[in-house]
């Protein structure tokens, strides 16, 4: 089982951008817990993984350490990170993917590492 974490940024985002329904996208989000392979994969920087989900209009950003996706067995995945870090509407999610493919680059993984 994978462990989710959602950016206070984005949990926030989410409250606001979806009031009621926020608990329906929080728990799309922490499905991945039981089903990490799910979300449709988009680049890979320095052995990190980005990946979406969809949610009607809205697509959903996390990134995972793709070295530890291929190296671990199923029973091991509690030690993998999902951490959801941006969300987009359809016309700006070019300019979403980029901007964290540029902060991946600049500060590597380094940056998501636990706290």
């Amino acid at each position: 089982m994978a462990k989710v974490e959602i950016t206070r940024f984005l949990f926030e985002e989410i409250q606001k951008r979806f009031k009621g329904g926020a608990h329906e996208i929080i728990d799309l989000l922490e499905s991945l817990e039981a089903n990490p392979h799910k979300g449709k994969i988009l680049t890979q920087i320095s052995g990190i993984l980005i990946k979406e989900l969809r949610h009607n209009n809205f697509r959903f950003y996390f990134i995972v350490d793709g070295n530890k996706i291929k190296a671990i067995e199923e029973k091991e995945l509690v030690n993998l990170l999902i951490k959801f870090i941006a969300m987009s509407d359809k016309k700006d999610q070019q300019k979403t993917i980029e901007q964290i493919k540029n902060f991946l680059r600049t500060f590597g993984r380094e940056a998501f590492k636990r706290e």
